[in-house]
């Protein structure tokens, strides 16, 4: 029997967006009543243009941004007002070179985290060390990351983001601005987790990275599912997920 560890049904979250001096207001829905659900050890994806929700999904999801209405629950609890039941069970991962001290070294990057969530020090040594072999960083694991490629860096924020050994990884545009041997890399240490057990729900606009890592995905278009399900399921009787993508977005904004 499969355990869903993530739960989402008509999720909206909305904002007011105020003129000059405050005068006028309009209310923007940012994600506008999505649904879906994710099961443990799965790779789930969010697929979807810039300003679509993604972002702002995965914040709700984990616990940094409280839902307007809708269910959002995450390990069975909800991610606002039960926050601190799902903190030290999940971790996150951003895209790009922020999330980690460039003037301390990987090592030291992570015995810093793993003290921010008091794991004891017996356990930490192993764990770093085994956790700087999984991301190919361990002979390098004593520089400082302010010398490290942007691949290194990246390698090294799922390094971070694993110090909790977390049940779910949630991962926003994991591969963004890394050359091709970096993005395979990383998606090679993706694979891995889902290997090791662990869920990951990552957010990407590349459709050649869906297709390889997800078993399931939804796609949001103005902050609603416009489809979900495998990526062979919508991509259907098209060419490519990207002609199936594209089609389904211009079928929406006609």
């Amino acid at each position: 029997m499969k355990n869903t560890v993530i739960n989402v049904e008509e999720l909206k979250r909305e904002y007011v967006k105020r003129g000059f001096f405050g005068k006028t207001k309009k209310v923007v829905k940012a994600v506008d009543g999505i649904s879906f659900n994710v099961e443990q050890g799965e790779i789930f994806g969010l697929l979807g243009q810039n300003g679509a929700g993604k972002t702002t999904t995965i914040k709700m999801l984990t616990t940094l941004l409280a839902p307007t209405s809708g269910t959002c629950e995450v390990l069975g609890y909800k991610t606002f007002g039960e926050e601190k039941k799902i903190r030290s069970r999940i971790n996150f991962i951003f895209g790009g070179e922020m999330g980690v001290y460039r003037r301390l070294s990987a090592r030291d990057n992570l015995r810093y985290f793993s003290n921010l969530y008091l794991i004891p020090e017996k356990v930490q040594k192993e764990r770093i060390e085994s956790i700087l072999k999984l991301v190919d960083l361990a002979d390098r694991a004593d520089d400082l990351a302010e010398t490290y490629s942007k691949g290194m860096i990246q390698r090294l924020q799922i390094a971070r983001g694993l110090i909790n050994d977390p049940e779910i990884l949630f991962m926003d545009e994991p591969t963004v601005g890394l050359d091709p041997v970096g993005a395979r890399m990383l998606r090679d240490i993706i694979k891995n987790l889902k290997a090791d057990g662990r869920t990951v729900l990552l957010t990407t606009h590349n459709l050649a990275e869906v297709e390889e890592l997800c078993d399931r995905l939804v796609i949001i278009n103005k902050g609603k599912v416009i489809a979900k399900g495998t990526p062979s399921e919508i991509k259907g009787h098209e060419a490519t997920l990207e002609d199936a993508y594209v089609k389904l977005v211009q079928e929406v904004t006609a």
